[in-house]
This record gives C-alpha cells, structure tokens and sequence, in this order.
C-alpha cells in the first residue's frame, strides 16, 4: 500500500460524494424543495425556457462514456 495519498481520489471520489450527500440532505431538510421545483417549472416557462430547454436536450443527446 502507497503511504503518500494522492489529494486526487478519482472516480469514485468519496470526499465528493460524502460532501454532496450531506449537502442534498441539509437541501431537503430545509423545506425548500417545493418552492425550488415551482421555480424551476416557471423558468422553463418563461424567457429562459427555450434556452433551458436547449441544453437539455444537449445533455440527453450524449452518450455515457
């Protein structure tokens, strides 16, 4: 086993995914979801829709690597 650790974890990374988990649950434990997913709903259907519209569908047009 290598006894200097790479600040780089690659895929996998689990100091990302524990910061991202604990971020989500502090989001959900805020009670603002709701409010989030209105406002995303009224974006898409405002000004911006065809933008965000746009690059949603350039998102699902690529393939997983």
């Amino acid at each position: 086993m290598p006894t200097n650790r790479s600040p780089n974890e690659g895929e996998g990374n689990r100091t990302a995914t524990r910061a991202y988990d604990t971020h989500a649950r502090e989001f959900v434990a805020s009670g603002k979801v709701a409010q989030k997913a209105r406002e995303a709903a009224d974006a898409l259907d405002g000004p911006e829709g065809p933008g965000l519209k746009c690059a949603e569908a350039e998102g699902k047009s690529r393939r997983p690597r």
